[in-house]
């Protein structure tokens, strides 16, 4: 029986065909119109979208508000319990940089971070220390949309970048702050990645700028006190699909340039001895060779997948020499052993790697190469690795969660090896890890493979099939989802919910070779992975089929269209949040801004009639049918540049033409936000109480 009962009428969608044959294979798209022409510029300005889209995308989410008018109260329950777990005039401890120590705070019902610094040996918990450089509720007030890129300073302390995008757009202005008098300087730079990195000398920054297609694709050098227009190009990628980021070392003696796609990359070097040379190139781009690059006095050392290295290796080379030809193996490539980032001081080199899908940060000393770990102990657990931002230090930070263990922030001595907890994550309205159970478990995949999926549930949870649940799964970029602490999800496991994790392929969950069988032509084990841990949840009465609700965002999103249309006998519902689900138009179209980049994750159906069928077997929007279909939302931002507005809007309009008697199939258009959704951190709670809100109700929980 459907919980959606006396529902409206959805709204009626003009049906204008839009023919297209490629590799001799004609298709027709009755829902290309809804694709803005002027979309680039509508990102900058949404009142110059199409009147008739504009009023579509209305009508929708007035049939939304329609199908969901029964769960207000919950969502503000949800909302309530939510927010109850956060600690609303949070700070966090102060990283020591030179005479200061640099941290970010919030204020009780604040929505943005405030910025500050302290002396270097200051009490972090004394407030009266706190020198406010930049208070991002201020910045955002009167703003419907606001998000903060964060605040660089200079190496004297003098001068702070810092960015904002009040659109989501993720077109970002930088703005210099002088952080003695906390005025800005006259200086205004437009359509920025966000962020720059400070010469040495205070003077002047390099950043990154993005091109009408939304593609940082130049590398400028900006000197204080001069307009835009005369910023120096330091650096231009001509190759569409190709990304590219400046960074700075801890020793302010170079300027990293990193250009990479997903799985190719190059660095080339500026010295800031000399700010005005041409960058040199340190190894040129192979494809499928991924490397990247961290400072080490004399040496550089080198994460690189290089000569068959696929789960990564890392090597140095000498600074004045550091190409290919003069790398030399430090830490081995180990089969079953990622390497997932690393970072070097003055005594030690530091790595976090993956070994059966959990985390260990790994210590070596550089003098006498004797290694040690950081690890735990529990099933299933996240790490993070922040490091220092001092390279003269033995003092390195990291954090540790679990599903049930709330985040603790320690610092950790590497000569020592003394670990001192400097914070642990407080959930004001009470937590107790006793009362919840985590787990690890293996879901057999079709092809033997075993997929892990991570689980959190109330002890008292009954195991009997009846728990509903909802499962989560992302699957791509080589993005793992880790297995950390997470308040949100304790309203579900609260109502009797069964969460669910699944480290689907596509991920580096089990390693590179993880990612590997979940792309291009073998993409389609991500989604049947998820649906085996489906399988597997329900044989092991977990939940059943009629009592699962899957949840993906963005590419996670695709794979939430995937399992609709191959399996949607075994969901009770679906949360399709900005998904990429009209993979085939959108990689068809290299005029986007993420299309020829992604070629490498997805294929290329322009040039390549075997990629293009690749695709179309399995792409979302192209394979709806007139099935019994479980009830779906969609969730999307007007100006998302990464998964744009009109996928989730065709896709919907789509499903309920195919199959009317199915679903029902509701649409929800953040008119004011992008990819990510509302900026402020109260903000984004009440969209999640919404996806939970409609979880509980489609499971029946209400």
């Amino acid at each position: 029986m459907s919980v959606f009962n006396n529902l409206p009428s959805p709204p009626a969608v003009a049906k204008k065909p839009v023919s297209d044959t490629r590799h001799g294979i004609a298709r027709t798209d009755d829902y290309a119109w809804l694709r803005a022409d002027n979309w680039q510029q509508m990102f900058k300005d949404t009142s110059i979208l199409d009147p008739e889209i504009r009023a579509y995308l209305d009508a929708e989410n007035t049939y939304m508000e329609a199908a969901m008018s029964d769960t207000k109260e919950l969502q503000k329950v949800l909302f309530a319990e939510m927010k109850g777990r956060i600690k609303e005039d949070d700070s966090s401890i102060p990283m020591k940089d030179g005479p200061f120590a640099y941290g970010s705070a919030f204020v009780t019902g604040g929505e943005q971070p405030r910025y500050f610094r302290i002396p270097r040996d200051g009490d972090p918990k004394n407030e009266s220390l706190r020198d406010l450089l930049l208070d991002g509720d201020k910045e955002a007030a009167g703003k419907d949309y606001f998000r903060l890129s964060g605040i660089d300073h200079t190496t004297d302390h003098a001068f702070g970048i810092w960015g904002y995008d009040d659109k989501g757009s993720e077109y970002y202005t930088l703005r210099i702050r002088d952080l003695k008098t906390k005025q800005d300087l006259d200086d205004v730079l437009e359509n920025t990645a966000g962020g720059g990195v400070w010469a040495p000398d205070g003077q002047s920054f390099f950043y990154t700028l993005q091109d009408e297609n939304h593609r940082p694709s130049k590398v400028f050098h900006h000197i204080v006190g001069r307009p835009q227009s005369e910023d120096r190009l330091v650096y231009e990628e001509k190759d569409p699909g190709f990304f590219m980021g400046v960074g700075g070392s801890l020793l302010d003696d170079f300027i990293f340039i990193d250009i990479h796609d997903h799985e190719t990359s190059e660095y080339r070097l500026l010295s800031t001895k000399n700010l005005t040379a041409e960058p040199v190139l340190v190894a040129e781009r192979e494809e499928g060779v991924e490397y990247s690059m961290t400072e080490g006095g004399d040496v550089f050392y080198i994460l690189t997948n290089a000569d068959d290295a696929k789960d990564f290796k890392i090597v140095e080379a000498p600074v004045s020499a550091p190409g290919k030809a003069n790398w030399k193996e430090v830490v081995p490539h180990e089969p079953g052993r990622l390497i997932l980032n690393h970072m070097a001081f003055a005594r030690h080199l530091v790595w976090l790697e993956r070994r059966e899908g959990l985390p260990v940060i790994m210590i070596r000393d550089r003098t006498s190469g004797e290694e040690h770990s950081i690890a735990f102990a529990e099933e299933a657990y996240s790490l993070g690795l922040q490091g220092a931002a001092e390279y003269e230090t033995d003092v390195i930070r990291f954090s540790y969660s679990s599903m049930t263990t709330p985040s603790q922030l320690f610092d950790y001595n590497m000569a020592t090896r003394e670990r001192t907890l400097l914070k642990t994550q407080e959930v004001p309205s009470g937590h107790k890890p006793e009362d919840y159970v985590t787990r690890r478990v293996f879901a057999e995949a079709h092809d033997g493979e075993m997929v892990p999926v991570t689980l959190l549930y109330r002890k008292d949870t009954k195991l009997d099939g009846s728990a509903p649940c909802l499962l989560y799964g992302y699957g791509a970029y080589g993005i793992a989802i880790p297995a950390g602490f997470n308040t949100n999800c304790l309203s579900l496991a609260d109502r009797g919910f069964v969460y669910a994790i699944a480290h689907i392929r596509g991920g580096k969950d089990k390693g590179f070779s993880w990612y590997e069988d979940g792309k291009m032509e073998k993409k389609v084990n991500t989604f049947r992975d998820f649906i085996a841990a489906a399988d597997h949840l329900v044989k092991e009465n977990f939940t059943s089929f009629d009592r699962i609700i899957a949840e993906g965002g963005s590419a996670g999103g695709m794979l939430m269209g995937a399992v609709a249309n191959m399996a949607p006998e075994k969901f009770a519902g679906i949360i399709a949040a900005v998904p990429f689900v009209d993979v085939l138009n959108t990689m068809l179209d290299d005029t986007l801004p993420l299309t020829p980049p992604e070629w490498p994750e997805w294929g290329n159906p322009i040039e390549s009639e075997e990629e293009y069928r690749w695709i179309a077997a399995y792409s979302p929007y192209d394979n709806v049918e007139k099935k019994a279909y479980p009830p779906i939302i969609a969730l999307s931002g007007l100006t998302d540049p990464r998964v744009t507005y009109w996928e989730p809007t065709k896709w919907i309009a789509k499903l309920r033409d195919s199959a009317p008697d199915a679903g029902p199939f509701l649409l929800k258009t953040n008119m004011a936000a992008g990819h990510g959704g509302k900026s402020g951190r109260f903000q984004r709670l009440e969209e999640i109480a919404f996806e939970y809100a409609y979880a509980i109700k489609v499971a029946g929980k209400m």
